[in-house]
């Protein structure tokens, strides 16, 4: 099987486009379903809410550890093997924690579940920007990496409903069998890896890296998933505590969240195409002021929903811009800077969900994260000025470039 690389021209992205999304659609459920079932799990296992919350942090960590380091192991492996592989590896990860009443293993299986995931994304990232080509590998990637959202939409939601009806754990089953289908089907659609072109090399990856301009791209990463997820991973009891809504609307709520991520992964991959700093701008702008608007306005049932939804859509919109450029600042190496920058939005998640945790059970109580979120978002400045500095050639007018 080929894959049809776009002109310019071509507005139809490639069908492993699509393949990849529903891939990372299974990967992007298991990331934060936990959110929506925290305190159920936290009473099955005998342990605080913030203590449940760990699964969150510890899956976090397993990436940040996992995505470049498993991505250099595989790199000689043909691409649709190691995703194949991935989803495997995921499946065996689900059923060990859907056996488990033991916390320490099931927190040792979500690592390994997430070595998989990291795996998969960034070989996935890859894949799909080379895919649709230079000209269309931001659209692409918000196709992608829109799995991820829309798990948030349909995957985290119905987990998380499905939780609260058959018990926390039998999500993590219909995931696992899902994965299994899923290895299958990528196995079978995603094409071969091209005979022609430079051969996979650990040193020209490394050497990829010496381009501040990824490094900078990956603070931003980082400074974008621990600013919202910060916020999100303790969505439950701020909506149950603060806003005071019962914990079968957690599930809606979870949806609205997930239905502006997608919208703002898709718009985001839309206008980094074309103007990818103002669309960086306005999104960091947003998500500030909508973090601390939530923070001051979490006690207003209408206004606390209506700024989760703004939470999605403008926390989730940089993140296809931002694995694109790292792609492209990489050039014909890009699979270290794709895992880096997996690594780096977890890295996010995990040092905000840490802290969220201890602002959870300080005086703040569940606006606490929130908090932590908007701090963490003001921080996203720093790296997105200086490489607005160091990248003039995305200032300049397109019809310049």
């Amino acid at each position: 099987m080929t894959t049809t690389f776009p002109t310019a021209k071509t507005r139809r992205l490639p069908l492993v486009t699509y393949v990849l999304a529903a891939g990372v659609f299974l990967m992007g459920t298991t990331e934060f379903i936990v959110a929506g079932i925290l305190p159920e799990i936290a009473t099955d296992l005998g342990t605080s809410v913030a203590g449940a919350g760990l699964m969150i942090t510890i899956f976090a960590l397993g990436m940040i550890v996992g995505t470049p380091t498993v991505s250099i192991l595989t790199l000689k492996l043909p691409r649709r093997l190691t995703l194949s592989l991935a989803l495997v590896v995921f499946a065996v990860g689900h059923v060990i924690v859907a056996l488990s009443s033991n916390l320490t293993i099931i927190l040792g299986a979500r690592f390994l579940t997430a070595l998989a995931t990291g795996a998969f994304w960034a070989v996935a990232a890859v894949v799909g920007a080379k895919a649709a080509g230079a000209a269309a590998a931001s659209r692409a990637l918000g196709v992608v990496l829109g799995g991820g959202m829309l798990a948030n939409v349909v995957g985290v939601p119905l987990g998380a409903f499905a939780g609260q009806v058959i018990g926390w754990r039998g999500p993590f089953w219909i995931l696992a069998c899902l994965a299994l289908v899923g290895a299958v089907a990528v196995y079978r659609l995603v094409a071969e890896d091209p005979v022609s072109g430079p051969t996979p090399s650990v040193r020209a990856e490394l050497a990829s890296m010496r381009d501040s301009r990824v490094w900078l791209v990956l603070a931003g990463c980082a400074m974008v998933c621990g600013s919202s997820l910060a916020a999100y991973t303790f969505i439950s009891p701020l909506l149950t505590e603060n806003t005071g809504l019962a914990a079968a609307a957690v599930p809606l709520v979870l949806m609205a969240y997930g239905v502006g991520a997608f919208i703002g992964s898709t718009l985001g991959g839309h206008f980094g195409s074309h103007r990818p700093y103002p669309a960086l701008f306005i999104s960091a702008g947003m998500t500030f002021l909508v973090l601390g608007a939530l923070f001051l306005f979490s006690h207003f049932a209408v206004v606390a929903v209506v700024l989760i939804f703004l939470l999605g859509l403008f926390g989730m919109a940089t993140n296809p811009i931002l694995i694109g450029k790292a792609v492209s600042y990489a050039g014909q190496a890009p699979t270290l800077a794709s895992a880096l920058s997996t690594s780096a939005f977890n890295l996010g998640t995990a040092v905000g969900s840490w802290m969220a945790g201890f602002a959870l059970e300080s005086a703040l109580g569940a606006s606490g994260p929130v908090l932590v979120g908007a701090g963490v978002a003001a921080l996203y400045f720093l790296p997105l000025l200086v490489l607005f500095r160091k990248d003039p050639r995305e200032r300049r007018p397109e019809e310049e470039r």
